[in-house]
């Protein structure tokens, strides 16, 4: 058995880690960290911070996101957020993040030397390998992370395809990145539309005549979309209506579409620690204990932060998203996407 194996199971309960953060917090094995490094503030209402994982990072795909997570007022509060860098700089994440919740307001506060909670980098919104020729690239806003990690790594890649990145903003002020932007090398063109400003190559809002004006080429095109709902929704329809649908790779944090059926709904749900017990009303967990009048921690609502995760101890649960059914004893489940399906005893 290894040394550190040894020692792990020397230190059960707790494990190493729990020894070692008392050292710093960084020292940890198994858990990830991120220490703070840098901290710019490129707009009013984002904050950019540069990060240095810890041993354990696996490191990213340009696109995928991260978890992140900080401590708020005695609470841990986790959030998604897509590294903007490239993948082949390992030793540096770098995360740009729009300032309008609890933890991005907290975060926007942050300072060389904070220590952050991360995960693995998860997520299928990725570049292709083999790399296309031609490449289409739709963000609005904060949606333009992913996309200047798939420019960054494209171009530490010596890409010699053809790209266009079209990015919506409300003015030139709100446009992140921008200096790095004007600057990009040959094969790469950046169109830059404003909504609420003029100056920009293109005006308004998506059209298809701001596609075709951008890149004529895009029906031979994959494409790759992040941003606000209404740009999704516009690009999404004329992808639809011109059937290039399958062309189209799109990223987005918002929950989805639930199947929930309350009229099946029987048995009851207990919350241990609390020793709350209440009818099944067929909604998610995490529903009903807010009815309940509990306070579980949470973040995304869409099962993708974990931040809402629970210990089962009995009882089946339906996952609203795909529908499998799981009965297992003293089972991790995500409050927000699972449903009980029978009485249900949770340790929360």
């Amino acid at each position: 058995m290894r040394l550190a194996a040894i020692a792990e199971a020397l230190l059960t309960p707790h494990g190493i880690d729990r020894y070692l953060e008392l050292v710093h917090p960084m020292l940890v094995r198994r858990e990830i960290r991120g220490e703070v490094t840098a901290v710019e503030h490129q707009t009013a209402d984002t904050v950019t911070l540069t990060l240095r994982p810890s041993s354990a990072w696996r490191g990213f795909r340009a696109g995928q996101y991260v978890r992140v997570s900080a401590d708020i007022d005695g609470v841990r509060r986790t959030r998604c957020y897509s590294p903007a860098g490239s993948q082949y700089r390992d030793g540096r994440l770098e995360l740009t993040i729009k300032t309008q919740g609890l933890v991005s307001q907290h975060l926007k506060r942050a300072r060389p030397g904070w220590v952050l909670g991360l995960s693995q980098a998860d997520g299928g919104f990725t570049l292709p390998e083999p790399r296309p020729e031609k490449l289409v690239l739709i963000s609005g806003g904060s949606g333009i992370t992913p996309m200047m990690a798939m420019l960054r790594t494209l171009a530490d890649e010596g890409y010699s395809g053809e790209v266009v990145f079209l990015h919506y903003a409300n003015t030139p002020a709100d446009v992140l990145y921008a200096d790095e932007l004007a600057r990009q090398a040959a094969g790469v063109r950046v169109v830059l539309a404003y909504t609420h400003a003029e100056g920009g190559e293109l005006s308004g809002f998506f059209s298809r005549e701001h596609l075709v004006a951008a890149a004529p080429w895009y029906a031979g095109a994959r494409t790759y979309l992040c941003g606000p709902a209404p740009l999704m929704e516009s690009v999404r329809t004329l992808y639809d209506h011109e059937k290039l649908s399958a062309q189209l790779i799109t990223e987005e944090f918002t929950p989805p579409a639930l199947t929930i059926d309350g009229s099946v709904a029987e048995g009851t749900v207990r919350f241990a620690h609390s020793g709350v017990e209440v009818p099944n009303s067929g909604r998610p967990l995490l529903e009903q204990a807010e009815a309940a009048g509990l306070r579980p921690e949470h973040g995304c609502r869409m099962g993708i932060c974990f931040s809402c995760t629970k210990v089962k101890a009995r009882g089946p649960v339906r996952d609203a998203r795909s529908g499998a059914v799981s009965g297992e004893e003293n089972e991790e489940i995500q409050l927000c996407i699972s449903v009980p399906a029978g009485d249900v005893e949770i340790n929360a």
